[in-house]
């Protein structure tokens, strides 16, 4: 059943991710999008505000009616096999999701006729003859003008065939002069912004009316137009509406604004033409925006699910673990833009990243404790506290750090740039690193001095404060990790979703009682980067 996460002033940030095609199975760009999607909307409730997430599968269309075919099966057990397929993907890479659609629920089917009725009823859609080009992998027409300087189809569209038959059009051309305005008038509308200009840059020239339907003859794996049953509806108009109609089970959640992740692909004409004219034209509200994504690319060339490349990478993520999946993803690719997947450097991630300066500085932190303080978190000492002569003074830095750290963090992560937010925040584990090294706390304990015994119990709360602050802020990325350091910091893990827990506060760690150890990215043998094959998949 659909949920949605509290919140405390009533709004509700409503995050969508775009629904996967049934014919076919999880791969790379899938993984990274609901990851994306996920950290988004757990940065929201670690701010304290309540959320919705939605996901889901389109399971209508042509290509699935021809798998089907192929496979002996019905088009509803291609669709059921799928929806297995992707939600154990979810669940492997521990996907926050609120709620599930397909289109084949009678809750989607039912909207989705209601907005082909209402659009029919006030002559946003009409009948037509067509006679020109058709894509079969796309399911969609195409004009001449899509074509190849050489004459030839983009790749995109693989094959083209000729067609002429009788269809419904929505009148999108007659909405195009008001969304050249409202795009222009809203530029963070899209994200990146530089995205903008390639809506603009399509809409420069006169937009077509779209077909929004297929004869049952050809197609009969689809929603049936209330108005005429011997069609089906459109297959993209069919998914898009999947956003609307899957908010209607919490009143007022589609009025909240919704934020839709996508990729690049999907962005022109789908969601930047199609869905936004479609919603002007039922009276709704339009997305608050547009998140768009770019493209995992493998030795330079684009992820394909058609190679297996793109299928393969999914093992990764439980052969490290999925938090050391997701920390890669995020890191490695800013938001917009494409990026090369490589085996080599996730290792590298696994190893320098999270081993070497997390993990082994909560165990530092755990070894120190257990011989010094009988695994209690001390009492961080009054500042200025005098170190030793020979050591720098660092009294209170990594408060200070912390403070820039955290601000730097969460402007950074607010605007969707988390790799840098993920960067900010390394940055103040490797100035912790760093602090230990300077206090040299193991040599401290060997030391009669009370100053050094005051400095040592100093070094040990300074520690469990910063960790605890940083597995907070990682909790969006790396929640499982998150949830453990702070369980062995003596916490609770569910604290990291409350408002407030980002300031510096060691009363928060004081007198916590810490485990005793703590393996959390234990060693991998990856046989492909061993046997010298870094870069593939």
């Amino acid at each position: 059943m659909p949920s949605t996460t509290p919140s405390p002033n009533g709004t509700t940030f409503y995050l969508t991710t775009a629904i996967d095609y049934a014919n076919g199975a999880p791969h790379l760009g899938h993984a990274y999008e609901k990851i994306l999607a996920d950290v988004i909307v757990r940065f929201q409730r670690l701010q304290g505000r309540g959320t919705h997430f939605l996901t889901g599968l389109d399971e209508h269309g042509q290509k699935v009616q021809q798998t089907a075919a192929r496979r002996g099966l019905s088009p509803q057990q291609i669709c059921d096999e799928s929806a297995g397929l992707f939600r154990a993907l979810l669940h492997d890479l521990n996907i926050s999701v609120d709620d599930y659609i397909r289109t084949t629920e009678p809750r989607h089917k039912a909207v989705v006729a209601r907005c082909l009725q209402q659009l029919f009823d006030a002559g946003e859609i009409y009948k037509a003859e067509y006679n020109g080009f058709y894509s079969v992998r796309q399911e969609q027409f195409v004009l001449e003008k899509d074509r190849n300087p050489d004459g030839s189809w983009p790749e995109i569209y693989g094959e083209v065939v000729t067609l002429a038959e009788s269809n419904y059009f929505f009148r999108l051309s007659r909405h195009q002069d008001w969304l050249v305005k409202f795009i222009t008038e809203n530029p963070d509308w899209i994200f990146p912004t530089f995205r903008r200009n390639q809506v603009l840059e399509f809409l420069k020239e006169p937009i077509n009316d779209l077909c929004i339907s297929r004869p049952v003859e050809r197609l009969a794996w689809g929603i049936p137009l209330p108005f005429d049953p011997g069609f089906v509806t459109y297959v993209w108009f069919d998914a898009l509406v999947n956003y609307v109609s899957a908010a209607e089970a919490s009143p007022g959640l589609w009025e909240s604004g919704a934020h839709h992740v996508i990729g690049k692909d999907i962005l022109v004409p789908p969601h930047s033409v199609y869905w936004p004219c479609m919603l002007r034209a039922l009276g709704l509200a339009l997305p608050k925006r547009l998140i768009v994504h770019g493209w995992w690319t493998l030795g330079g060339t684009k992820a394909s699910k058609s190679t297996g490349n793109a299928t393969e990478t999914l093992s990764l993520a439980k052969l490290y673990g999925a938090d050391t999946f997701r920390y890669y993803l995020i890191r490695e690719m800013p938001v917009g833009q494409d990026s090369d997947f490589s085996r080599e450097q996730l290792r590298i991630r696994h190893k320098t990243d999270l081993a070497n300066d997390l993990g082994n500085l909560l165990n530092r932190l755990l070894s120190l404790a257990a011989r010094h303080t009988a695994s209690i978190v001390p009492k961080i000492q009054q500042p200025g506290t005098p170190p030793p002569p020979a050591r720098e003074k660092d009294d209170g830095t990594l408060a200070a750090l912390w403070a820039e750290t955290a601000a730097r963090y969460l402007d950074l992560a607010a605007g969707f740039q988390f790799h840098n937010a993920l960067d900010a925040l390394w940055q103040f584990i490797r100035a912790m690193n760093r602090f230990t090294e300077q206090r040299a706390p193991w040599k401290l304990g060997k030391s009669a001095n009370p100053e050094d015994r005051a400095l040592l119990e100093d070094t040990l709360a300074n520690l469990a404060e910063g960790l605890r602050l940083a597995a907070t802020a990682l909790t969006p990325v790396m929640p499982t990790i998150a949830a453990q350091i702070q369980s062995t910091l003596g916490l609770t893990p569910a604290d990291t979703f409350l408002n407030g827990q980002l300031a510096w506060d060691p009363s928060k760690t004081e007198g916590r009682r810490l485990a005793e150890k703590a393996i959390l990215f234990p060693p991998v043998e990856d046989p492909a980067t061993a046997a010298g094959t870094q870069g593939k998949p």
